[in-house]
């Protein structure tokens, strides 16, 4: 079905994005692509969808690929039935009903007779069945032009499908008819997601580095075996390096010590035998030069080692460089914090919620707000917050310190550079070297500490967000995260949920996300309808 031998992309800057992707996926394979955001995971897609070219190598694909890219804005300005590439036959079938029998509509057509019941059937099986063709995808939610693509793939009655990150809009519901359909389905699949409760439906992963693609012959539960497995060697190679490191050194120390003796007391015998200036002279630079070819031979030993450390400590992921030390909220386990009686809030005259809300958030909760697309989740935290107040009930907040992270996490400052970012959270006006200290167990070396945020990607923002609540006096008593894993590649995702559990605070989350809420160990929920 498809195979790629020596791949290679160049980006626009000239740097080299991947090279030497050797990949094959078989009829009625589903394979998952997976890798570090900045990986070039989206740009293997479009270069096998043929929408750009690659800069070296061989792609063989047998059927032409139906492409569902990442849905954002670019496709607001096409009506449904643009975006599923049907207009030009509805069209023709309408015209033709009409009694028009010109030749291009028939030609058109090409015997499509049932395209618009075909249409109808795919839309309604996505739960979207209530669109009409010719709405403009700029009226739809994400999750809903999600669908809208998805349909697609029965329409066209696609062979190859390739996905970049399906799930990433689509709520709960959405989520499970995804799984239905990759399940049942024959076609073959190449998957770029991060969802791994999808990752774990597909038959084989394919990991993408700057080096190429690896290939694990199992689901996402058996990929994370195999590199758990890989990381624990790695962490036995680093220490024996690190240990024939110390030899080497302990070595070249010794033998100098010895050699400086040995010259010294050769030096004592000759000028007590009388040896000439000009012969002593000679032995002095024989020596010397011995000592400096012995030298040399130590340098170079200890270098590789060096070098060969170098490369393996890079190699660790980066969830196993970091640590977080994140102090813990002062409020007592069980106060208070947010109470509503009976709320609800109103859009002129149309209530938010079809029943009023009653709960209460206290000290040391681990909550979920769960609910459809468009159910009024971002409403619910905004009246937690208190930027809202609803139109009848009543509400009750504490005095107390929370954090609100959306999936943009655009509580970082796009003016500032990374060094500056930290420092606006520098409440207990910790020393430069103290910030620069807690940026590196962030991983933000000392070249990126002057780089713009702008500049960052989804998972950097993370991470220099969560080194931010360090940088706080102390933690906040609430953290909100609103869909915080919708943007970030796995080792982010891993990277926060490990921040996440050793947060101690009060938390409340919007997520689709099954397995982040497992991980992260939500305790309730408040179901909205």
């Amino acid at each position: 079905m498809l195979t790629t031998q020596h791949l290679s992309y160049i980006l626009p800057n000239k740097d080299l994005l991947f090279t030497d992707v050797n990949l094959t996926v078989n009829s009625h394979e589903k394979i998952a692509l997976i890798g570090n955001n900045g990986s070039g995971k989206s740009t293997l897609l479009k270069i096998i969808a043929k929408e750009i070219q690659t800069y070296g190598g061989q792609l063989s694909v047998d059927v032409t690929p139906y492409f569902i890219p990442q849905i954002f804005g670019q496709f607001n300005h096409l009506t449904v039935a643009q975006a599923l590439g049907v207009e030009d036959k509805l069209f023709a079938l309408q015209a033709i009903l009409a009694g028009d029998t010109s030749a291009h509509y028939f030609t058109t057509l090409n015997d499509d007779w049932t395209i618009e019941e075909r249409c109808s059937e795919a839309l309604s099986l996505w739960g979207i069945g209530d669109l009409d063709l010719n709405t403009s995808l700029q009226t739809l939610s994400g999750g809903q032009k999600t669908k809208v693509f998805l349909a697609g793939t029965s329409i066209h009655g696609s062979k190859f499908i390739l996905l970049d990150e399906p799930s990433n809009h689509l709520d709960l519901s959405g989520r499970e008819l995804l799984y239905d359909f990759i399940r049942s389905s024959k076609s073959t699949m190449l998957i770029v997601s991060h969802d791994r409760k999808l990752l774990n439906l597909l038959d084989r992963v394919a990991e993408l580095s700057r080096s190429g693609v690896k290939i694990y012959g199992g689901n996402y539960d058996f990929y994370a075996e195999q590199k758990e497995v890989e990381t624990k060697s790695l962490s036995l190679d680093i220490q024996s390096k690190e240990k024939a490191l110390r030899k080497a050194k302990e070595k070249e120390r010794e033998t100098a010590e010895r050699q400086q003796k040995l010259d010294s007391r050769g030096k004592g015998k000759q000028e007590k035998a009388g040896v000439s200036r000009i012969m002593m002279n000679t032995l002095r630079n024989k020596a010397e030069n011995s000592t400096s070819k012995l030298k040399n031979v130590h340098t170079e030993k200890i270098g590789g080692i060096s070098q060969e450390l170098k490369s393996l400590r890079a190699a660790v992921p980066g969830i196993d460089k970091m640590t977080f030390g994140f102090d813990n909220s002062q409020l007592h386990k069980g106060k208070v914090l947010f109470s509503a009686s009976d709320i609800n809030f109103y859009y002129g005259k149309q209530p938010r919620w079809r029943n009023d809300l009653k709960f209460q958030i206290t000290s040391g909760d681990r909550l979920a707000i769960k609910g459809k697309n468009g159910s009024g989740k971002t409403t619910l935290i905004n009246l937690i917050l208190g930027s809202l107040e609803p139109t009848s009930g009543s509400v009750y907040r504490a005095e107390i310190k929370s954090v609100y992270i959306d999936q943009e996490y655009s509580l970082i400052d796009n003016s500032l550079n990374v060094y500056d970012q930290a420092q606006q959270f520098n409440e207990s006006s910790l020393q430069e070297h103290q910030i620069k200290s807690r940026l590196n167990r962030f991983l933000f070396t000392k070249e990126e500490w002057v780089k713009p945020c702008s500049a960052l990607s989804g998972g950097e923002r993370m991470r220099l967000l969560l080194c931010c609540l360090t940088v706080y006096s102390s933690s906040p008593d609430i953290i909100i995260l609103d869909e915080p894993t919708n943007n970030l590649d796995i080792q982010n995702i891993e990277i926060l949920t490990a921040a996440i559990n050793e947060y101690q605070g009060t938390l409340i989350v919007i997520s689709h996300d099954e397995t982040f809420l497992e991980q992260i160990k939500i305790e309730g929920e408040i179901s909205l309808n």
